[in-house]
Formats: C-alpha cells, structure tokens, sequence
C-alpha cells in the first residue's frame, strides 16, 4: 500500500487503496480472527475462515501489502498479527456504523409498511 510515491499522493487516493485491500469479506475475515487474539497461527486461520491454504496465503499478502498485519515464523509455523491495533478498533467502528445503517433501514421500511399501497382506494381518495 504504501511506498515513496503514496507520500506524493493526497491522503484520500491512499485510505482508498487501503479500503481496496479491505474490500473482501474474506479478508475482513481474517483481520476479525486476528484482532481477538493477541496472535493467530495459519492452522488458525485455516480452521477459523475454511479458506484453502493457497487462498488464505493470497489474502494474507494483501493485508501484508498493504502494512495491516505482521508475520512471524516460530519453528515451522507462521503466525500472524494485527500491525495495529487501530485495525481492530476500525473493524469495531464499521460494526457499530453498519449496527445503525440496518437499524434505519429497519425503521424506515416500517413506515413504508404503514402507508397505503399505490393504487389502493385510499391512497387515491384526496382527504377532506
């Protein structure tokens, strides 16, 4: 995600190339697994999202890439990590924010429920 010419670039074009990396369930996934725990090995993450390994091996090197998780090899196993952890504290936002979004939607199509159907007698009566 980040290199010298993101520098140069405005800060909007680089939180777009990161939401890009974050723009998959799966890898939200991952970084959800990643952010209960302090670190996460690949069996984990296998286990935990049902990925194939080469699949969970291409959503890592994105997250990678784009400078939100960390790895470390301990004997022959690779455990990952949160990079930072504003990373979980984003994920909790988004749920909160999506929380609200569907309680509005909720409401909304309620009072859509409560007005008379196009078409139906009342709605074309005028009121007196």
């Amino acid at each position: 995600m980040t290199g010298i010419g993101e520098s140069l670039r405005p800060l909007y074009e680089v939180k777009a190339t990161l939401f890009k990396g974050l723009a998959h369930p799966l890898r939200i996934r991952v970084l959800e697994v990643l952010s209960s725990a302090p670190s996460v090995s690949v069996g984990e993450l296998l286990a935990e999202t049902g990925l194939e390994a080469s699949h969970l091996s291409q959503h890592l090197a994105v997250l990678r890439n784009d400078h939100l998780v960390l790895s470390e090899r301990r004997g022959s196993q690779v455990f990952y990590r949160l990079a930072y952890p504003q990373v979980a504290e984003l994920l909790r936002v988004a749920r909160t924010l999506l929380g609200e979004i569907l309680n509005r939607n909720q409401y909304e199509l309620g009072s859509a429920d409560a007005l008379p159907a196009v078409g139906s007698a009342s709605a074309d009566v005028p009121a007196s």
